[in-house]
């Protein structure tokens, strides 16, 4: 590690020495040629571990010159000049501030070390004298022939040693370091001539990563990459980094190697033992991130300074890290870019697989959470019109459906929107789709539409780029490892788990507004939890000894959590617990497993105790539902706990709450995050809502719309220096009348400006709530601007 001194320390991963020694002696030099203030000329150097502090925000869409669709480029032609110039001046008119253009390796560097940038000259050119900025895309994946001829043992690899053979795409392995120094020249040299221009904005440096992208493997069954030897070698290092030596390896994957070079990757599973399957795996995520950081210093040799970011197809609380085209962790790949976003297709084909209000809601929290140090995200990609794929057609994407889709991700702290694509697809199996404009460039309502959220983000530009999000008091642990309890072998049981349970818990807090972060395993490893009251443990089977230290810690000192059934049953190497709760987590809960029974059916968890804050508001005699496990407990000596309900299989206890230290621990013996969702169990979703009154968590905002699920109202605030900025979402299709309430206000007179009709009221608080009584139209926004005079 270094640490740079000036104004602002900042510690810098030892990964980017080399390169910030190249950058910073460049520097120093330019600084004495030119006789500048040597402190003035060092600051500025931008890495992924100083929060980057944007003075734009750029509202986009995807062009590229033409109507090529990314990656291809449309060819130069005579006419292309006044062409794009028409195009980006109609971008200009409708009040975007930013195209999005990408280049394409294949294109840009035909022969080695023969670069083409005439797309992208050109394209600079028009922008700037029509006054646009532009965010570049980077495209490798879709590489040169030539490459493959110079290093033919960079094939990509499966499993099974079937090597595949690049059409266009997928390419390369950059695990070989020809591969790799290619790829790296390419992204500097592109970076030297974005650079010549004062219009360029940014950077993404990786469109939806994974080890391949655009190829279906599917001649080979199950492939999972990549097993060429660079990787595998790659891999070896990881291991003897890890465990040190070679002893150490064989004793924890039960082998019997003789020399690292006979270490390979897992191909298949057996009964003894999956630590190797869990190495790999974790490898992979590791890998990703690496590649990613790569290009990022390949970037920073020419760039010093402007934003560069990369975005993924989903967000990875989706993605199963048993993918075999290699899943990423958003978590991961954020903290070598300056910010990570997302894609977000809400209606990409058929209309069966629409997405609902709850999972637009959750990628982009799931995307915020992942920057939570970073001050904002990305919308890397937000459709823009009709999705095909092939023969399946979404329906139409509406006016409606954009001011939802971006009041939504500003509201939860995005700081740049880019929507896909200017033109329809104009070739491949998604041709006709994801257009704002039509085919023949004739403008759509919804452009216009989206052109005037634009404006008015850019009218207030500073407001959205200074507010922040309310910072959330819950926090659901995201925890990968617990995907992969079983190793390979058992990746087809049970595969969306994780995913539905922290879902069913995050559901019901989204649709009551109340503020939910999810944080990172290595979060409660070594991380900042004390902005925290709450943190829910769903689906955690499987878990670290300093994760369960830092929540047996977290708790202690006053925290609150809610843990479901077989917490910490294995460890990071798939070996059991001696009792469950495991790693000492049972002194932190006051119980052990007794029994646990597994149904696929519903499992009923009888309430016993109706006067605690989580269960007070369930009415009647209720029953909870849970699903696949019903664990029963019994106290350790010594433990006085409390028992809130009983597992309808046996009467014995199922729901415990534990006092330990300044703290309380609750012991969920069974899946009710699993149990309540895709369809919410209104007792389930009563109980999950009382566990914030459990926790006294805060509720600065509350609305008469809180809890409706079918067509929520989502209420979000932010805070800025001089107020506060308030938003209203409707996610359904017809009117509604809302009262907001602001608690804990100052009492005096406030100026209101809503920023989107444009109108203005002020308002007296006397009794700390500031009320706010508005009419919001089906799929429409309102955002208010809120200041004490």
């Amino acid at each position: 590690m270094i640490t740079f001194s000036g104004k602002h320390s900042t510690t810098v991963p030892a990964r980017y020495n080399h390169q910030l020694k190249e950058i910073n002696m460049r520097t120093f030099l330019l600084c004495l040629l030119f006789g500048l203030f040597i402190p003035f000329c060092l600051k500025g150097q931008q890495t992924p571990d100083q929060p980057f502090s944007p003075d734009y925000f750029p509202f986009s869409v995807w062009y590229s010159g033409g109507d090529a669709r990314a990656p291809m480029l449309s060819s130069v032609t005579e006419q292309s000049m006044e062409e794009w110039r028409n195009d980006l001046q109609q971008i200009k008119d409708l009040g975007f501030n930013t195209v999005r253009t990408w280049v394409e390796w294949q294109r840009a560097e035909p022969r080695p070390g023969e670069y083409n940038f005439e797309n992208l000259r050109l394209l600079m050119q028009l922008a700037d004298e029509i006054g646009l900025k532009v965010f570049i895309q980077m495209y490798v994946d879709s590489a040169p022939d030539w490459i493959g001829k110079m290093h033919p043992t960079a094939k990509f690899q499966t499993q099974s040693g079937v090597a595949v053979e690049s059409q266009s795409a997928p390419g390369f392995c950059t695990d070989n370091d020809g591969v790799a120094d290619a790829v790296h020249n390419f992204y500097t040299e592109t970076a030297r001539v974005a650079n010549e221009y004062s219009n360029f904005y940014g950077w993404d440096l990786w469109s939806e990563p994974h080890i391949i992208n655009w190829a279906n493997i599917d001649y080979v069954q199950n492939a999972q990459f990549c097993y060429c030897p660079y990787t595998q070698e790659k891999f070896r290092n990881w291991l003897r980094e890890k465990y040190e030596s070679l002893d150490n390896l064989n004793t924890a994957w039960h082998r019997g190697f003789e020399t690292w070079d006979d270490v390979s990757p897992p191909r298949f599973s057996t009964i003894l033992s999956y630590t190797d399957y869990l190495d790999w795996k974790t490898f992979i995520y590791e890998k990703l991130q690496d590649d990613l950081g790569a290009r990022y210093d390949a970037v920073r040799v020419a760039d010093y300074h402007n934003v560069i970011t990369s975005h993924a197809a989903v967000s990875s609380i989706i993605i199963s890290p048993h993918l075999g085209v290699g899943a990423t962790d958003d978590f991961l790949m954020a903290d070598v870019v300056d910010f990570y976003g997302v894609s977000l297709y809400p209606k990409h084909n058929h209309p069966d697989r629409h997405w609902p209000a709850w999972r637009v809601m959750n990628m982009m929290d799931f995307a915020r959470s992942a920057n939570k140090d970073k001050g904002g995200w990305y919308v890397g990609e937000l459709q823009a019109g009709i999705g095909t794929i092939a023969l399946l057609i979404s329906d139409p994407v509406t006016p409606g459906d954009h001011n939802v889709w971006v009041w939504s991700a500003i509201a939860k702290g995005a700081k740049a929107i880019n929507i896909y694509a200017y033109y329809p697809m104009s070739s491949g199996y998604e041709s006709g789709g994801y257009g704002l404009v039509n085919q023949d460039g004739t403008v759509t309502e919804r452009a216009i539409n989206a052109g005037q959220i634009a404006r008015t983000v850019n009218e207030n530009m500073d407001l959205f780029l200074q507010s922040q999000p309310e910072k959330a008091q819950i926090a659901i642990v995201y925890n990968p490892l617990s995907q992969m309890v079983g190793g390979a072998q058992r990746r087809f049981e049970f595969p969306g788990g994780h995913h539905d349970s922290l879902i069913g818990y995050y559901r019901v807090f989204a649709e009551h507004n109340i503020p939910v972060d999810f944080i990172h395993r290595r979060d409660l490893e070594d991380g900042d939890l004390s902005q925290y009251k709450l943190i829910l443990l769903p689906w955690s089977l499987m878990f670290t000894k300093d994760a369960a230290e830092g929540l047996k810690q977290y708790v202690e000192n006053g925290g609150f959590v809610a843990a479901e059934a077989r917490l910490a049953w294995n460890d990071e190497r798939g070996y059991a617990s001696d009792r469950i709760p495991g790693m000492g987590l049972s002194e932190v809960f006051g119980v052990q497993e007794y029994e646990v029974w597994m149904r696929e059916e519903d499992i009923s968890i009888q309430v016993a105790d109706l006067n605690h804050p989580a269960t007070s508001n369930l009415k009647g005699n209720p029953d909870m539902t849970g699903t696949l496990y019903g664990a029963s407990a019994k106290p350790v000596e010594g433990a006085n706990v409390t028992v809130l309900a009983n597992l309808g299989l046996t009467g014995d206890p199922a729901i415990t709450v534990n006092n330990f230290g300044s703290g309380e621990a609750m012991l969920i013996g069974t899946f009710l995050g699993m149990a309540n969702h895709p369809v919410l169990i209104e007792e389930n979703v009563t109980f999950i809502r009382g566990l914030a009154d459990w926790a006294n968590v805060d509720l600065n905002v509350t609305s008469s719309h809180d809890g409706h699920s079918e067509a929520p109202v989502t209420i979000r605030l932010q805070e800025n220096e001089d107020g506060w900025l308030l938003f209203a979402i409707n996610h359904g299709y017809h009117s509604q009348e809302i009262e907001i309430q602001i608690h804990n206000m100052e009492a005096g007179d406030y100026s209101i400006s809503e920023l989107v009709h444009k109108y203005h009221f002020d308002a007296n608080v006397q009794h700390q709530n500031l009320q706010i009584q508005a009419e919001l139209d089906g799929r429409s926004a309102l955002v208010w601007d809120i200041n004490k005079k």
